[in-house]
């Protein structure tokens, strides 16, 4: 689950992690007067989108009154902002992050995630503050400065202190940034979140180590045990596709393809998509229908794959397991009836009475395409597509 800049910093400050004053506004009224508020002779206008690179889209904007505070607001907000991560679309700015001005005297980044190859946390840092780190990782990796937490141990503060070293930091700016590396990893375990990202921290020049910006993403696996998260959810930043398959418990998400996926097991939804395009064709979309494959779920799986206007044929692969094949078929066969799936459908059906399912299928009335296995699955999915 991904949340605003402003949102995230809300909870950097509840954790006591320096960040700038600043206040979200929803019209350019409101940025007006947030900015009246905070005070002082400079405020950075921010367009809150759920993507970076918003500086170069034209979405940050850096006011020296309380006028430009009004031009630059109603030139950004309902701008169509297009960056790298938005795609050619681009998105709809509706709220704005109105911020105090810094004195920055340095940029430097850091990053707190999980590092899956090792199941360790991971806090890195990077003197290239301001830079998609991405760039830096692919040109300059030595510029990337990892410290692995060992769980059972924590972040420590000496661990701290050498990232601080490895920034190159020294006086009351080396002591600031411990700080906020320890304040910065207490908040991103407590609010069991799978990435917090800086970028950029600044040293100002009066030398206090902020935030001056905050990405925050949580795991969503954790969400049950933070319901107070819920009321950060903006659903206008997500993939109405994506809203509307978590309603039936269904983990989708959208792709650029024209084969739509039907799959249970997160693996074997990435091995099909794979074999999809080692086979010549293009996933539509990661589709996890789950373990109890039943005709609801296949229904819903159809709904959501069609509801894609690029989808021109559907693979669905089932291993039966913890579900029977035959089952599987006989849903796969009621849900295409209800609703009216009028392109070419490849079935391959793996597992517990697999031979059965196989013959529901072929006495079903439908035009199936019954694969044999995942290859011949794919071929023919592929070739359904010329067709």
């Amino acid at each position: 689950m991904k949340i605003h800049e402003y949102q995230g910093k809300d909870i950097l400050r509840a954790f006591k992690v320096p960040v700038p004053k600043g206040g979200v506004a929803f019209s350019v009224d409101e940025a007006v007067s947030v900015a009246e508020t905070l005070g002082g002779s400079v405020w950075v206008v921010k367009a809150q989108i759920h993507a970076g690179g918003r500086g170069k889209g034209g979405g940050v904007k850096v006011a020296k009154s309380i006028d430009e505070v009004r031009t630059f607001a109603s030139q950004i907000l309902g701008m169509t902002l297009v960056t790298h991560q938005t795609g050619p679309e681009g998105r709809l700015v509706k709220r704005l992050l109105i911020e105090e001005g810094a004195n920055i005297a340095r940029e430097m980044y850091v990053g707190i995630t999980l590092d899956r190859a090792c199941s360790m946390n991971c806090v890195m840092v990077s003197t290239e503050g301001g830079m998609e780190i991405e760039k830096v990782a692919a040109e300059t990796p030595e510029k990337i400065v990892k410290e692995y937490v060992v769980p059972s141990a924590g972040f420590r503060e000496f661990q701290a202190r050498r990232l601080a070293f490895a920034l190159g930091l020294t006086g009351d700016a080396f002591k600031g940034a411990v700080k906020f590396l320890l304040a910065l990893y207490k908040a991103y375990e407590a609010t069991d979140a799978s990435l917090f990202e800086i970028n950029p921290l600044v040293v100002t020049k009066e030398g206090t180590v902020i935030a001056l910006d905050a990405k925050v993403n949580f795991d969503d696996s954790a969400l049950a045990r933070h319901p107070e998260f819920d009321a950060l959810r903006d659903l206008d930043e997500e993939e109405p596709l994506e809203i509307e398959a978590s309603k039936s418990n269904l983990n989708y998400i959208k792709l650029d393809g024209n084969v739509g996926c039907m799959v249970n097991g997160a693996g074997l939804a990435m091995a099909t998509m794979d074999i999809i395009k080692l086979a010549g064709g293009e996933p539509a979309n990661f589709l996890d229908v789950g373990g109890g494959a039943n005709a609801e779920t296949v229904e819903a799986g159809f709904k959501i794959i069609l509801a894609d206007k690029n989808v021109k044929a559907i693979l669905i692969n089932i291993f039966g397991g913890i579900v029977r094949c035959d089952r599987v078929a006989n849903g796969v066969v009621e849900a295409a009836k209800k609703v009216h799936v009028a392109i070419p459908i490849v079935i391959r059906l793996a597992g517990t009475n697999a031979d059965l399912a196989a013959v529901i299928l072929q006495e079903s009335g439908m035009s199936f395409l019954v694969a044999t296995d995942l290859k011949d699955a794919a071929e023919k999915v592929t070739r359904a597509l010329g067709a």
